[in-house]
């Protein structure tokens, strides 16, 4: 199994590194165009300010090699946002593989703080990447920023003042908001799943 995890300017990638070699992968991180499109699964990761990370995309050619990947691709958290249309953070025209714009969280009351950090529950579409987990798992968020729901692309079903998109689907791309390597065996399950999404 080969597996890519591309290289950008975002955080948190070495958490992602560390669960695909718990799972016995040896992932490449890499930014090479050749060897993202000839990889098994490619994983997009990563924490960061979605207008910096689409510039040094843009800078790197990388924006294309993703959008023209065909093998199952998995976006986790910014990674996520990243696929889609635009995104309220800096105002930025992003990937546009997911037809959907992403917002700002507002809060509602005054418990409601901005980012959500923490463990919370997902409402689960059935979806191979999510086999044998059950409704109600938990798992684990740092963001500011959601993907709203979509009738077509939506997959799972968060709650934090509204309830947004916390995985989408569409095609080969696969995109979680919450960060699986940081979920427990929830997580691991599902980076096991998805590396076992025939391609």
């Amino acid at each position: 199994m080969n597996v890519a995890i591309v290289k950008y300017n975002a955080g948190n990638v070495f958490s992602v590194i560390n669960a695909v070699k718990r799972l016995g992968v040896e992932p490449l991180w890499t930014d090479d165009a050749e060897k993202l499109m000839k990889a098994d699964r490619v994983i997009f990761p990563g924490q960061g300010e979605a207008s910096h990370a689409m510039n040094y995309l843009r800078q790197h050619g990388l924006d294309k090699v993703i959008c023209n990947l065909k093998q199952p691709v998995l976006g986790i958290c910014i990674g996520q946002q990243l696929l889609c249309k635009h995104s309220d953070e800096g105002n930025t025209d992003c990937l546009g593989i997911f037809p959907m714009d992403v917002k700002r969280f507002v809060p509602t009351k005054h418990e409601d703080k901005v980012p959500q950090m923490g463990w919370n529950s997902l409402s689960l579409k059935p979806c191979e990447l999510f086999k044998g987990l059950n409704d109600g798992d938990f798992v684990y968020f740092v963001h500011s920023y959601y993907v709203p729901l979509h009738d077509e692309y939506t997959i799972a079903t968060a709650n934090f003042t509204l309830d947004y998109s916390a995985a989408i689907h569409k095609d080969n791309f696969y995109a979680t908001q919450f960060h699986p390597e940081k979920s427990g065996k929830v997580g691991e399950k599902i980076l096991r799943n998805f590396l076992e999404i025939e391609g």
